[in-house]
C-alpha cells in the first residue's frame, strides 16, 4: 500500500506547471498543489525570542516568529534567538499561513493542504495534532506544525519580529536529528534548540543555562523523553527551552521532535500552558474540515 502523501498528479494534462495530488492511502483526493520545483517557495521564520529560517517545518522556540517571503529563492535569513531553526525541507509544501497553513496570501487552492482539525495545528508527516491555546496562532503543514503568541520587536535586532512563546513539531529525520531512541534524541536536540532559539543576534549569546527537567514522558500514547532548560541571555529576556521527543502515533519507527521556547517575561505565557499543549498532543485526525488557525 502506498502511504498517504503528495504524488505526481495522474490526471495532469501536461499543460501548465506540473502538479501533485494528495493520496490518502486508499484513493486520490481533490487536493492538488504545484510540484515543489514549480511552486514559489515561501519561508516561515520562527524563534522564541529569535527568528528562525524554515520552510514550513518548524523550529522551535518561543521568541521569534515571522512568516515572510523567501529572499533570493533560498532559505530565509536567520536571525536571533528563540526557537530553533529548522532546516529547509525540499519538497515540503508552503506553510506560511497564519490561519492554520491552509492557503494564505499568494497561495491558491491548488496548493492547499488536506483539511485538519478545528482548534489544532496538524503535522501530517509526524502524524500528530497540537492544541491551539486561546489567543495563539496555529500553523499546520505537510511537514511540521507550529503554535506562536506574543509578537514583539526582538531586543537585539528591532527590525526582526520575535514571539513570547512558540511550540513547533517535525519528524526528527526532517530536522536531521539522528538518535537511537527518544532520550538520546531529546538530550542531543536541547543544545541545538537553545542555541538557535536564544543564541543569535536577536537575544545575544547564551551566557549560562540550568537544567530544569530531564525525564521520561508519555505523549500521544508513546513513551518519549523531555529535556527543559532555563537559559540566560546576553540581551533582552531570558527564556525556557524544551525538547520533547516521542515515537509517531502512525509509525513507531519515526521519532517526532517538539521544540518549545518561552520568554521569561510578564507578557509571556506561563509554563503551565506549555504543559497543557504537550499534554494535549494526539494522533492526527484529518478529513473533518477546519484548519486549526487562530483561537
Amino acid at each position: 500500500m502506498t502511504p498517504p502523501g503528495w504524488h505526481p498528479d495522474p490526471g495532469h494534462s501536461g499543460k501548465g506547471p506540473a502538479q501533485e495530488r494528495w493520496w490518502d492511502g486508499a484513493q486520490w483526493t481533490g487536493h492538488v498543489r504545484a510540484s515543489p520545483g514549480a511552486a514559489r517557495r515561501r519561508g516561515i521564520r520562527i524563534g522564541v525570542g529569535v527568528t528562525v529560517g524554515v520552510v514550513v517545518l518548524a523550529a522551535i522556540g518561543g521568541g521569534v516568529y515571522l512568516l515572510g517571503e523567501d529572499r533570493g529563492g533560498g532559505r530565509p535569513d536567520t536571525a536571533a534567538s528563540s526557537p530553533s531553526a529548522a532546516p529547509e525541507l525540499p519538497g515540503a509544501p508552503d506553510g506560511d499561513d497564519k490561519d492554520g497553513g491552509q492557503g494564505g496570501e499568494g497561495q491558491g487552492p491548488e496548493q492547499q493542504l488536506p483539511p485538519t482539525e478545528p482548534g489544532f495545528a496538524t503535522d501530517l508527516a509526524a502524524g500528530i495534532s497540537m492544541p491551539v491555546p486561546k489567543g495563539w496562532k496555529g500553523t499546520s503543514g505537510a511537514v511540521g506544525a507550529g503554535l506562536t503568541t506574543g509578537e514583539h520587536a526582538c531586543p537585539g535586532d528591532t527590525a526582526e519580529t520575535c514571539v513570547r512563546g512558540g511550540v513547533f513539531s517535525a519528524p526528527a529525520a526532517a530536522m536531521k536529528l539522528t538518535a537511537g531512541n527518544s532520550e538520546e534524541a531529546a538530550k542531543k536536540d536541547i543544545t541545538v534548540n537553545a542555541t538557535e532559539s536564544y543564541g543569535g543576534k536577536s537575544y545575544g549569546k547564551i551566557t549560562s543555562h540550568e537544567e530544569l527537567k530531564s525525564e521520561a514522558v508519555t505523549v500521544a500514547g508513546g513513551k518519549g523523553y523531555v529535556v527543559r532548560w532555563k537559559v540566560v541571555t546576553e540581551k533582552g529576556d531570558d527564556g525556557y527551552v524544551e525538547s520533547l521527543v516521542f515515537p509517531s502515533p502512525v509509525s513507531k519507527n519515526m521519532l517526532v521532535v517538539v521544540r518549545s521556547g518561552f520568554d521569561i517575561n510578564k507578557d509571556a505565557p506561563k509554563l503551565s500552558v506549555l504543559d497543557e499543549i504537550t499534554g494535549g498532543i494526539k494522533a492526527a485526525s484529518v478529513g473533518e474540515g477546519g484548519t486549526g488557525g487562530e483561537v
